[in-house]
């Protein structure tokens, strides 16, 4: 990775991937938004039997609601059909099913590919993420602050509510019309649709069967896009060393998942491919992988040594790591440095 046509020449052997198929398309629409839709009634209607039996295909529903956020991504990506208005249509259905307004996350997922790992362009798209300079010069409640945001129960149990019912619902500063349109018909669609069936089937059976399929969708969600950049070894640059290469296929991770968990996350886990051409569709990442040598090497990351990352905090630009708040505790009991003017005190 240290040429720069070494570089070009890998963007260029996954060039050939970024063409979408119309049938692949529709064959995995088709896998996934109906068993989702069956899954959703075989839940319901377990509930006579047991609320175990409806709890365990609301768990399999969950899955299959990250399967179609990963189609939703694509269409962000403008990957998944080759006509824009297609991906549109798609995106804003799959965005109401997912809970993410099309045009409002399109746009922000599109400056976190544009700035993933430069340290001087982060806050749009990404997970807030501080160096260990920038911690320390914190006052005390902003610290607290970024700690509980960096506390993985908050992160598996505020995250969902937060990401999905809050931040998602609103317009950002700035968003041009077609984006705020597309993000209240969203929201419209949405209250339409979940009112509907509180309706049809009563609010509390509603939950019972929403709740855990829109906790545990979102929980595993937020995990993904976590593990993808904060993992060990990983790239953080300033922007005079920043490259977009070395960002994707050293600041995305290859989560190496078993079959099941790669089909239901459709090949996310190609993280580093992912962010070395966004255009190609998820269902070509492993083949892209697979026929470009260098990105076979590049971080091998499992479920068991992901878990490694619930420990990493803050990143250290000396050492270019991440460490947690134990490791620096060492530096916030150094004393400040006098400032011009004062006295040390007798």
């Amino acid at each position: 990775m240290s040429s720069s046509n070494h570089q070009a020449q890998l963007r260029k052997n996954v060039a050939p991937y970024e063409k979408s198929i119309t049938k692949s398309s529709v064959r995995q629409i088709l896998n996934t938004i109906p068993p989702l839709i069956l899954l959703w009634v075989a839940a319901y209607l377990s509930l006579s039997v047991s609320y175990w039996l409806s709890l365990a295909f609301s768990i399999i529903a969950s899955g299959f609601v990250i399967r179609t956020f990963i189609i939703f991504h694509d269409c962000c990506h403008q990957s998944f059909f080759k006509n824009r208005l297609a991906n549109e249509i798609l995106g804003t259905v799959t965005g109401v099913i997912t809970m993410f307004p099309y045009h409002q996350w399109k746009n922000a997922h599109s400056i976190h590919h544009a700035t993933s790992s430069n340290l001087d362009k982060r806050g749009i798209g990404d997970i807030w993420m501080l160096t260990v300079d920038e911690y320390i010069a914190l006052p005390l409640w902003s610290r607290i602050a970024y700690r509980l945001y960096r506390n993985p129960l908050s992160m598996i149990i505020v995250g969902p509510i937060y990401t999905f019912l809050i931040a998602q619902r609103f317009n950002v500063k700035g968003a041009r019309r077609p984006e705020r349109i597309n993000t209240w018909i969203t929201n419209i669609c949405i209250v339409a649709l979940y009112s509907l069936l509180c309706w049809a089937i009563g609010w509390q059976t509603f939950l019972l069967i929403q709740g855990p399929i829109f906790w545990i969708s979102g929980a595993l969600g937020i995990w993904l896009f976590y593990v993808q950049h904060q993992f060990e070894d990983s790239y953080f640059e300033n922007e005079e060393e920043w490259s977009y290469v070395k960002a994707a296929v050293e600041g995305s991770s290859y989560y190496k998942l078993p079959k099941v968990l790669q089909w239901i996350t459709g090949n996310i886990g190609f993280h580093h491919v992912h962010h070395l051409n966004p255009r190609v569709p998820n269902y070509h990442l492993e083949e892209a992988h697979n026929a470009v040598p260098p990105l076979q090497q590049v971080t091998t990351i499992t479920i068991a040594t992901s878990l490694k990352s619930l420990q990493f905090r803050l990143w250290d630009e000396e050492n270019k790591a991440f460490v947690g708040f134990k490791e620096i505790r060492h530096l916030l009991l150094k004393p400040k440095p006098l400032t011009a003017g004062t006295k040390k005190s007798a």
